[in-house]
């Protein structure tokens, strides 16, 4: 798979379940909507939270991530970091996620709303319909 299938992949999925680490060093995890594109040749998920969220204070801590997202036999995991957007990259990442989740305009309004993006560190796919199952590592600029 290229960083385009997993783009692709990504927006037609939408959903995915992130993990973060609790600073007691338990992991969290959560189902999340990402919102996905490609810039400057990377790949970029971007999702809201409450700022009262664990996954929020536990990113604001320390900022790795890993999610995994799946249809049928096929799954891509990434391990990211993860930032809060600022200025044009943050508007550029909120016309992304609303894009993708017309909802999120209520979301926007919220006072705790917060959007964070995560940049890929590593990516695997893993289709098990084939045999022998098709795993690879995607390369990332």
């Amino acid at each position: 798979m290229s960083l385009d299938d997993v783009l692709r992949f990504l927006r037609d999925t939408k959903l995915v379940t992130c993990a973060s680490v609790h600073a007691d060093g338990a992991p969290q995890a959560a189902v999340i909507g990402v919102a996905a594109e490609i810039v400057d040749g990377t790949l970029e998920l971007v999702f809201d939270t409450s700022s009262r969220s664990r996954k929020h204070a536990n990113l604001v801590r320390d900022g790795r991530i890993a999610v995994v997202a799946w249809r049928d036999a096929m799954t891509v995991q990434i391990e990211a970091r993860a930032d809060q957007p600022t200025g044009d990259d943050l508007a550029r990442a909120k016309a992304v996620y609303l894009a993708a989740f017309p909802d999120g305009a209520e979301r926007e309004a919220w006072p705790d709303i917060a959007y964070w993006r995560l940049r890929p560190t590593w990516i695997r796919t893993s289709d098990f319909a084939t045999t022998p199952p098709a795993i690879h590592e995607v390369a990332l600029s």
